[in-house]
């Protein structure tokens, strides 16, 4: 399975982004320098200036939503449901087992909103309820190796961007 070709930022694009940077520098420089930062930071092609930095980091996040949307082939996986998924790999790396309330608590939302959310997740295949058999009155959730699959894919192909992304920059 080949990667999808990433969308290029049109130059109306680009320029959007450079004026939202400047509104937010002005911003920021009216707050009395609460952000210190330095006038410029090194790089192997020089010097680079901190709105140059965050413009390559905004496009990089952009790129990262574009790639989700595009992995996962939903907007259904954004906000809490983002962070359980999230919540979710993290735990199953470290061979541990959340509940449903730890979900619901890591994402910031009440547990019936919480509960919602893991069922958009089993509707896509993606995590899967059980009962603990230490304490039957919680649930535990875990991703399904479709979940796990999907995942690790994702997380490979954010990499490749940050990869292309420090290219671009140095």
């Amino acid at each position: 399975m080949g990667f999808p070709r990433m969308q290029q930022f049109s130059n109306q694009e680009v320029a959007e982004l450079k004026s939202r940077i400047d509104e937010i520098h002005e911003l920021l420089a009216g707050r009395g320098g609460e952000l210190s930062t330095p006038s410029t930071y090194r790089s192997g092609g020089g010097d680079v200036s901190p709105q140059a930095v965050l413009l390559n980091q905004l496009s990089l996040s952009i790129q990262m939503r574009r790639i989700r949307r595009n992995h996962f082939g939903s907007a259904e996986l954004a906000g809490p449901i983002w962070d359980m998924m999230l919540d979710l790999m993290l735990a199953e790396n470290h061979d541990r087992a959340l509940s449903a309330s730890d979900l619901a608590t890591g994402a910031g939302v009440p547990l019936s909103s919480g509960l919602r959310m893991i069922s958009t997740l089993e509707r896509l295949a993606l995590a899967q309820r059980s009962i603990d058999e230490r304490d039957r009155r919680r649930t535990i959730v875990r991703l399904t190796a479709n979940g796990i699959e999907r995942m690790a894919s994702y997380f490979g192909k954010v990499g490749v961007a940050l990869q292309n992304n420090q290219m671009l920059a140095a």
